[in-house]
């Protein structure tokens, strides 16, 4: 018998490959909604006319097929099992025919909520991937958030690729954009009235939340009008998507403060760099400007806590990095430490226009904090903080070439997903596959900082920062 026969019960070698087949358990397809109500929606039968394009003969392979899906999990423990049962979502990308008319379609595009890099590069590539793929000339830009769509004629802007030409080298957003405003019955009466057939709805968690909500009264009031939302949010604090489009920007911009707060610190005697980052509810841009930087001695994020003074506090671990190094850098996302700065009755009651708790500054309260503790601990002893808040200048840059490339991506996969009849989805990559979301799942998803995964390992490998519990 031959010993390197498979199965032929001879010796292996250690590098030949084996084969074990797994048997997984079954799909759940959390499938996007379609018009239902269009003549035309109950079967796709308009051929894509980017078949017919001038310049570009797509393959047959070109199209997503009607079967295709994408996996939410990408890797499995075999040893101790897997999701059960799987989740999957449809691939987003163009169809080879469609369910709107595109000679019928009147696009409506609003940007909610704070500035990000990225979003005029999405408004850009949403009417240029209109009219250039697709041929749908009526395409407005809606001014000043939800609150546009009950607007007057002012707010209610025809865009064409000559208009929005530039827009993406361009940072904040060339529509305006504001917070609250959502009056859900005067919204969709807007909608109704203008005439609209689409809806591309860009912002954060909480104007997807908006975004659900038009979703159901169109349903509920049996109207052929197709909505998506495009998740906008420089924190990346929105789930089951890969990231948020801006974060990468963010990151980039953070590091010159970062770089900026090092020099700082290195030229001064008892010298601290502190850096307040965004991330009021998550951690990311902290943590990933901390691992890119290398120059940070401690990243605070929401997702732990800390104290500052006492056995194994904050005070105790910058002490002993002075001594070390003689300086120290030290990172904290706006979100951290909430609990430990005091607030009055009417503070704790205070809310923003889109519902949220608002944040106390941490970066002024913790440069106080750590300005006392020395004092009181060294006195005679010279010690400097300097504080950099880089929060709007993160805000207001425009997109770099990673964050560009990605938002045209994202708007036209929403392009896609809508003229195949597709509506209240969001579209975005799932371990890089990019996928149509159902909208009420991202707007409840959420992205924290997983503290027991490898990245946060990686951040206390490069930061040798403690726990910071208390005894």
């Amino acid at each position: 018998m031959d010993p390197s026969a498979p199965n032929s019960g001879g010796d292996h070698d250690a590098s030949t490959p084996t084969n074990t087949t797994v048997t997984l358990p079954p799909l759940t397809l959390r499938d996007v909604p379609r018009l239902t109500s269009s003549p035309s929606a109950a079967a796709a039968t308009i051929p894509n006319p980017i078949s017919g394009h001038p310049y570009f003969n797509p393959p047959p392979t070109f199209y997503i097929s009607p079967g295709d899906v994408s996996l939410r999990h990408a890797f499995f423990d075999l040893a101790t099992g897997h999701p059960n049962p799987l989740v999957a979502y449809r691939r987003a990308g163009p169809r080879g025919c469609l369910a709107v008319d595109p000679a019928r379609a009147r696009a409506a595009l609003v940007t909610c909520g704070g500035l990000c890099p990225g979003l005029n590069t999405v408004l850009r590539e949403l009417v240029v991937g209109l009219h250039e793929l697709y041929g749908v000339r009526d395409v407005f830009g809606v001014a000043a958030g939800y609150r546009g769509f009950y607007g007057g004629d002012d707010d209610h802007v025809r865009l064409d690729p000559a208009a929005v030409d530039g827009w993406h080298k361009k940072g904040g957003t060339a529509l305006k954009t504001t917070r609250g405003g959502f009056d859900l019955n005067k919204i969709v009466d807007g909608i109704v009235a203008r005439g609209y057939t689409q809806v591309y709805a860009i912002g954060g968690d909480g104007t997807m939340r908006g975004a659900v909500a038009i979703f159901e009264e169109i349903k509920r009031r049996g109207l052929s009008i197709s909505i998506t939302g495009i998740p906008k949010t420089v924190d990346n604090d929105i789930g089951i998507i890969d990231r948020s489009f801006g974060f990468q920007t963010a990151v980039e911009i953070a590091q010159q403060a970062i770089d900026a707060a090092h020099v700082e610190a290195v030229s001064a005697v008892n010298g601290i760099g502190l850096v307040k980052l965004m991330g009021r509810s998550t951690g990311h841009i902290a943590l990933h400007a901390t691992l890119s930087s290398r120059d940070v001695d401690c990243c605070l994020i929401p997702e732990i806590d800390f104290h500052v003074e006492g056995k194994g506090g904050l005070s105790e671990f910058v002490y002993e990095r002075i001594k070390q190094k003689g300086h120290a850098v030290i990172v904290v996302a706006e979100g951290s430490g909430q609990e430990l700065i005091p607030r009055t009755d009417e503070q704790k009651r205070e809310q923003d226009e889109s519902g949220n708790m608002l944040f106390l500054d941490v970066g002024p309260w913790l440069k106080s904090e750590l300005g006392r503790w020395w004092k009181r601990e060294h006195p005679g002893e010279l010690f400097t903080v300097k504080y950099i808040d880089p929060t709007y200048m993160i805000r207001a840059v425009p997109a770099n070439a990673t964050d560009n490339l990605y938002c045209t991506l994202l708007a036209h996969s929403a392009i896609h997903g809508i003229m195949a009849g597709f509506t209240g989805f969001v579209p975005g990559p799932i371990n890089g596959n990019y996928s149509y979301i159902p909208l009420e799942d991202i707007a409840v998803a959420k992205n924290p900082v997983d503290v027991n995964d490898h990245k946060w390992a990686w951040v206390r490998s490069v930061t040798d920062q403690p726990d910071f519990l208390k005894p």
